[in-house]
């Protein structure tokens, strides 16, 4: 069977759906979503083929597609092109995750609890300088860092959410892991000085 190419007619229409869905119009994402579902899938199985959940894979691509409907630009790619880009990272960040070993998890459940005198070192004091320091970064910092380390998002979904470039992201976090560390050592040489 050919695959059949969408005419500028069926473009213009998913374009429409596109804007309306920006302005949060559940029905016209919903046709969106059923007319473009079959083309997406098959992109999702194309990056991860039977190595994850092609289901989850599209669920979050729709949710990016749902949030994000007001930045596509008819100029800029086809509404078709524009959904598969969204569904191959997402589907590239889902296979990148698979791909996270595992094996250490055992190993890191095995060690046992920090206590005062397991090894000497001062579990509370470093929770305390690191909570300070945490506190220190300006809230939108904190939320980033947050969310990249502590939840695990990754630097494509932070772009996203932030509205900004990749590398944007990448230096934000690059500059407040260094501010992080710097204060966290400034506290931990005044409380133990040498």
């Amino acid at each position: 069977m050919t695959q059949q190419r969408s005419t500028a007619p069926e473009l213009h229409y998913l374009a429409t759906l596109l804007e309306r869905t920006s302005r949060r119009d559940a029905q016209a994402f919903a046709e969106l979503h059923a007319l473009t579902c079959n083309k997406l899938r098959k992109t999702a199985v194309g990056v991860c083929p039977g190595s994850c959940d092609i289901d989850d894979v599209l669920q979050e691509a729709y949710v990016r597609i749902w949030h994000a409907a007001a930045s596509f630009d008819m100029n800029r790619a086809s509404p078709i092109t524009w959904m598969c880009t969204i569904v191959r990272n997402v589907a590239l960040d889902a296979v990148r995750l698979k791909k996270l070993s595992l094996a250490g998890l055992e190993e890191a459940m095995s060690i046992p609890a920090p206590t005062e005198d397991n090894d000497g070192f001062d579990y509370i004091l470093a929770r305390q300088i690191t909570n300070a320091a945490l506190r220190g970064l300006p809230d939108e910092r904190r939320r980033l860092v947050s969310l990249a380390y502590f939840e695990g998002m990754s630097r494509q979904s932070l772009a996203q959410q932030f509205d900004v470039p990749v590398g944007t992201i990448k230096t934000w976090l690059r500059r407040a892991l260094v501010n992080l560390k710097s204060e966290c050592l400034a506290a931990a040489s005044k409380a133990n000085p040498v």
